[in-house]
């Protein structure tokens, strides 16, 4: 079931007032209930696999619990892993390697078939998500930070829970479980709240992502020998503002969706083209991932206390031969959780260096002023954050490395190959961005600091919203993130 469906808001119509009329004890079945419904307008025989991960981390998360001696504990902690890592190289994974492992060998004259069946597996919605949520319970558990949940059904609510089951938030344990506890009584705040994050949701994406789109499609089906240096930066700018509003967009449903039960998600974005470093950056783009691996995967490997914070970013300072090994390593499976495809993987190294390079020079320059820093940074991140898109949209590697090859070229900056309204859509929503920053970070708390009333400009803002909703709704693309 898609979120920008006429489908999703009946759905939604029906669940969330009889979540309200329910007896609080039988709420929780209502949203496992609703979840798997949820999930089964894609494909009813994969709930399955969902609750096969559930079930899992459910009963290991005692045993490590109630076991007394830890090599016991990490046991079966490695067990939930290898379970949960297993299921997803499977589905997600197998292909990509035997391809990958057969084209290496045919170097050598040796010659390996990939099974057929291998080619017919089906990539289940949401596995890289569900998988890594689940992991957090049973490491959380193991580190002590949380108890595990006795209640199956409450646990279950965690997992499945249906706005972020497919594309996240990727939620911890200790920020969400707890709510579905707490006995609420219905207020209309949750619905004016949630409404107005799921329309902004739907704005972003009906009215500009999927508006952004066949710019973005009709450029990068152009041979690369016929595009200039300047157009494929203009595609990737263009590509990279499609995949954040995109799934900024399906955040904000998410987000909006758990406000109508009552149920508070944290933020997984804030306008991260206006970092002044990669570091930054990644603690403003997909918070819940960039955090999530940090605090499961970055630190342990470099040997560092975790934060076990929601917040993002993974340039930490802990000692420097050991982040950077466990950067590079971090960096790649990143690239490796996004898709089974090299051109991820690239696009991992591609971060892994820009952050290297941001260490050094930040290394080097202690002495110059912030505000310069600031200056220089901000144009220099937005335009290699916007670079990195390329690997991310390309067909494939080779198209993408013939597409950053055009930039290493002089005469390339001279020739123009996309049409000028391309150009121009790009500009605006660069400009657009800027502008939409400073006035919900600046101009908005400035005037109520000032106790001015802007309710009239809000009204007007959202009725502009929901009137181009409803126009666009009509043509329904899938979000970008289902497909990791």
């Amino acid at each position: 079931m898609l979120f920008n469906s006429v489908t999703y808001i009946i759905f939604l119509l029906i669940v969330v007032p009889l979540y309200w009329f329910l007896p609080v004890i039988l709420r929780k079945w209502l949203i496992v209930f609703s979840s798997i419904i949820f999930y089964g307008f894609w494909r009813f025989d994969f709930v399955l696999l969902v609750l096969l991960s559930t079930v899992v981390d459910y009963f290991i998360a005692q045993k490590i619990f109630n076991s007394v001696s830890k090599t016991i504990k990490k046991k079966w902690l490695i067990a939930a892993v290898i379970t949960n890592l297993t299921l997803l190289f499977i589905f997600k994974y197998i292909l990509f390697f035997s391809n990958s492992i057969s084209g290496l060998l045919n170097l050598f004259n040796v010659v390996i078939i990939v099974p057929d069946i291998f080619h017919n597996i089906i990539l289940p919605l949401g596995i890289s998500f569900y998988t890594f949520q689940t992991i957090s319970y049973s490491v959380d558990v193991f580190r002590g930070i949380i108890k595990p949940e006795k209640n199956f059904i409450l646990y279950t609510c965690y997992v499945m829970f249906f706005p972020q089951l497919v594309a996240g938030p990727i939620l911890r344990a200790e920020e969400v479980i707890y709510q579905f506890k707490n006995k609420l009584n219905f207020s209309i705040n949750y619905v004016e709240d949630g409404i107005r994050r799921i329309l902004l949701g739907l704005f972003l994406k009906v009215v500009l992502a999927d508006s952004i789109s066949p710019f973005v499609d009709k450029g990068f089906d152009i041979n690369p020998q016929f595009l200039g240096a300047i157009d494929v930066i203009t595609l990737a700018f263009l590509f990279g503002f499609q995949i954040y509003f995109d799934f900024s967009a399906y955040s904000h449903i998410a987000i909006g969706t758990a406000k109508l039960f009552g149920l508070q998600f944290p933020e997984n974005f804030n306008f991260p083209y206006i970092s002044k470093s990669p570091r930054e950056f990644w603690r403003r783009w997909h918070i819940s991932l960039s955090s999530w691996i940090r605090d499961y995967l970055y630190l342990p490997l470099a040997g560092a206390i975790f934060q076990q914070s929601s917040r993002g970013g993974l340039a930490i300072a802990i000692d420097k031969k050991k982040k950077n090994n466990s950067l590079f390593f971090t960096w790649l499976l990143m690239g490796l959780w996004h898709g089974a495809n090299w051109n991820f993987v690239f696009w991992g190294f591609y971060h892994y260096l820009l952050i290297i390079i941001y260490r050094v020079l930040n290394d080097n320059f202690r002495n110059v002023s912030i505000r310069l820093k600031n200056i220089v940074g901000l144009p220099l991140t937005l335009f290699f954050s916007m670079l990195s898109w390329v690997f991310f949209r390309a067909d494939s590697l080779q198209i993408a490395l013939q597409m950053y090859s055009k930039l290493l070229n002089p005469q390339n900056y001279f020739f123009l190959g996309l049409r000028e309204n391309t150009y121009i859509v790009a500009f605006f929503l660069l400009i657009g961005t800027f502008i939409t920053y400073y006035v919900h970070k600046i101009v908005i708390p400035y005037l109520r600091q000032k106790n001015v009333t802007i309710a009239i400009f809000e009204t007007i803002f959202m009725s502009i919203v929901i009137i181009l909703v409803f126009i666009y709704l009509q043509t329904i693309n899938q979000f970008i993130y289902f497909q990791f």
